[in-house]
């Protein structure tokens, strides 16, 4: 049986490796806060989270099917926890039991007895499942559960469970072994066949008449060889037999398994929806639009890292891009900027790995791959300095990117004077768009701004950190061209004048 819910035509690969930018996106977007809401301290949670964040999905048709499924997951949470709570049963069950399918070269009586108790312990399991898909099939709408209730429904039928339960306990051999074999080359047994027990009743009258010819032999209780050889006759008899039970059980347990690893990512999102709604924030399914589009069209969207870290919920943005692949995003100093970046990447990971999206709506375009090229503090352990390590990371961007791709630059090649700085950034960011790159870009160079506003306007949108007539920020980005100041006087005004506040 297939489970199917994290994509319609294979399940989900836990062995596939994150991209190699892995690090640099979970450290720039603090994904690490959104995995750990997601797991709620349990490391199989988080580990499942953080594989389907970062890997993403390549096409609109997958993520809608994802999106569907979830959808589902999120009208009926507790029916998915309970579904969840199966396959932990079977892996407990089979912990304590220390049980396992022995390889080839375990004795085919030691393979068969693992086998069978696996499977024992699996049919009530089993049943269960199909007891939750009898129930509540007609409730679910996406194509990934219509068909994984239907093959529940299908496969697991009444009498195909009675009749797993029949050859279970038939394979105990409470009765012993019944074996036939025939005289091969030199009188040694050969064709060993594994028969059905006697069965008892039946004809009486047969029964009493009948006088069946029958040679049996005892062993002696202190013949050790005769004990081994009649082990191997036993062990040939139930080979085939031994085999085939493995494979079951083996089938059986990669099921489980297979279905622990999908759910846990929908567990992980139930358990996000669920933090996230405590707080106050909202959720939508965003809409998925072509790369060339160049959309991301939102309204109410947040950053939810800072709303997690903080408790609380925080200021949301509305913001329409539309055709146009680059947006510079300039203004005041600690007016949001970097936090609605931030925001974007984590929107737009969630949006590709077929999650919600932290906004009340949101449209995006999709993007083939997403990297953040943020400014790094000063650090001991670097080689060079800190402008070479910008250029170091902005070359292994370079490499690994594809037309379509979506790269966010937080005050990049700042570390340099502004005059070298822009024109570095410059050249890289035509380079990006005339090879259908994306890019959002936060930068206090007025000078870089002002010349793609000059020479590119038509392809770059400009919003800016809102600022009061006071001084006051309200953390709000609206469409506005760049200006030559980021009232850095407002912060020296506030901490040395009004102490009313420290700089980091």
């Amino acid at each position: 049986m297939n489970v199917h819910l994290m994509f319609p035509d294979r399940d989900f690969d836990p062995a596939v490796p994150p991209p190699p930018n892995a690090a640099d996106l979970t450290q720039d977007l603090a994904l690490h806060v959104l995995f750990e809401a997601m797991a709620q301290g349990d490391r199989f949670l988080f580990d499942a989270a953080r594989q389907a964040l970062l890997q993403g999905l390549a096409s609109s048709e997958k993520i809608t099917y994802r999106q569907a499924v979830l959808s589902d997951c999120l009208r009926h949470p507790q029916v998915i926890r309970d579904l969840y709570a199966i396959p932990l049963t079977f892996l407990e069950r089979k912990r304590r039991s220390w049980l396992g399918v022995f390889g080839r070269r375990s004795s085919p009586a030691t393979m068969l007895s693992s086998a069978r108790d696996v499977l024992a312990m699996s049919v009530d399991l089993l049943r269960a499942l199909r007891r939750i898909a009898d129930r509540h099939a007609a409730d679910f709408h996406s194509e990934g559960f219509q068909c994984f209730f239907a093959t529940l429904r299908e496969t697991l039928s009444d009498a195909y469970l009675d009749e797993v339960d029949v050859h279970i306990k038939t394979l105990k051999f409470e009765n012993g072994v019944l074996i036939s074999a025939a005289l091969g080359a030199g009188n040694e047994l050969d064709a060993h066949t594994l028969r059905r027990p006697n069965r008892e009743g039946g004809d009486w009258l047969r029964r009493v008449f009948a006088r069946p010819q029958v040679y049996t032999y005892t062993l002696q209780p202190r013949d050790d060889h005769g004990a081994k050889a009649l082990g191997e006759i036993r062990d040939r008899g139930i080979w085939r037999a031994a085999v085939a039970l493995a494979q079951a059980a083996d089938h059986v347990e990669s099921f489980f398994k297979s279905l622990r690893r999908e759910l846990a990512f929908y567990i992980g999102a139930l358990n996000l929806a669920e933090r996230l709604a405590s707080l106050g924030e909202p959720v939508c399914m965003p809409q998925i639009a072509a790369p060339q589009a160049a959309r991301f069209v939102c309204r109410g969207l947040y950053d939810p890292t800072l709303a997690l870290v903080g408790g609380k919920a925080v200021v949301g943005n509305d913001i329409r891009v539309e055709g146009k692949p680059l947006v510079f995003i300039t203004g005041a100093n600690q007016g949001g900027k970097s936090t609605f970046l931030r925001s974007v990447g984590i929107a737009q990971m969630m949006s590709q790995c077929g999650l919600f999206a932290p906004a009340e709506a949101l449209e995006v375009s999709m993007a083939s791959k997403v990297f953040t090229h943020y400014r790094r503090e000063e650090d001991s352990a670097m080689q060079s300095g800190k402008f070479d390590e910008e250029l170091q990371r902005m070359s292994a961007i370079v490499d690994a990117l594809t037309p379509g791709s979506l790269v966010l630059f937080n005050e990049s090649f700042a570390a340099t004077n502004e005059r070298e700085g822009s024109e570095i950034a410059g050249q890289i960011v035509r380079a990006l768009l005339d090879e259908g790159v994306r890019a959002f870009f936060v930068t206090h160079s007025y000078t870089l701004a002002h010349t793609f506003q000059t020479e590119r306007g038509a392809q770059t949108c400009f919003l800016r950190a809102e600022r009061k007539a006071d001084g006051s920020r309200t953390f709000k980005l609206r469409p506005a061209e760049p200006l030559h100041t980021s009232f850095g006087e407002d912060l020296y005004r506030r901490v040395f004048e009004e102490g009313g506040g420290t700089l980091e």
